[in-house]
């Protein structure tokens, strides 16, 4: 009888303890659900942000180019919009993140997007720059669009580290891929900086289609980028079908 109350004992004890690890490992599952949820949510206002951010951005770059006859700053408004572009997608891939094989071709589809859009304005800003130069075109002076450059500067890296801590939590390739285009939306700042300066300081005209030139190599790179993610992220959905 003790060795039988014994053996019933270990059991019971055997089915406690299996219990006991049952319940911590549904708690650690609960526990990143919910934190993977809540980088979610925070992953959608950076990208809420960005497309309030870009729209008023794109909109006074555009206006100012226009006015000053800046194709720096005319190729700085448009891409600010192809921004806008990316955090739509962005908010579209976060909807279903959820849904792995969802999540997987909407990253997909989200770098393509913005792959095409970068491509477009490359050659754009680049036509348009290299016309300026043959027409030795000088715009005017934009104090303004020196300001917007200045702040520029100082908002887009913030909000690129913001973005790859939720890439890098998400594992989002898309999400990176996004902090990556607004940190390069900072070097634009700068590259259009120099040039607005040359050119209102000194009166160095070509300052300005030069600007936009060393803009439309770094451009084609961030398209091209983005398309060979896609191409990563598309297998990476087709392995995801057939169950790999």
């Amino acid at each position: 009888m003790q060795i039988a109350g014994k053996i019933c004992h270990s059991w019971l004890h055997g089915l406690e303890i299996g219990d006991r690890s049952a319940v911590i490992l549904l708690r650690m599952d609960v526990t990143a659900l919910t934190s993977r949820a809540l980088t979610v949510r925070r992953g959608g206002r950076l990208e809420y942000f960005t497309i309030v951010w870009n729209v008023l951005e794109g909109v006074a770059a555009v206006v100012m180019g226009w006015i000053a006859g800046s194709i720096s700053l005319v190729g700085f408004g448009i891409d600010s919009f192809i921004e806008v572009t990316s955090g739509a997608t962005l908010l579209w891939r976060m909807a279903v993140d959820a849904d792995t094989l969802r999540r997987e071709r909407n990253e997909a589809r989200a770098l393509r997007i913005v792959g095409v859009c970068f491509l477009g304005l490359a050659a754009y800003v680049g036509y348009e720059s290299l016309g300026d130069l043959v027409r030795k075109h000088a715009p005017e002076r934009s104090i303004p669009g020196v300001a917007l450059a200045c702040v520029s500067l100082v908002v887009m890296p913030l909000l690129s580290r913001a973005k790859r801590k939720v890439g890098a939590a998400l594992n989002s390739a898309a999400m990176n891929a996004d902090a990556r285009q607004t940190e390069f939306c900072a070097y634009l700042s700068a590259i259009l900086l120099v040039g607005l300066l040359l050119n209102a300081l000194f009166g160095f005209w070509w300052a300005d289609p030069v600007a936009a030139l060393v803009m439309t190599p770094i451009i084609v790179n961030e398209g091209i980028q983005r398309l060979v993610n896609e191409g990563i992220q598309r297998l990476r959905g087709k392995a995801c079908d057939e169950g790999y």
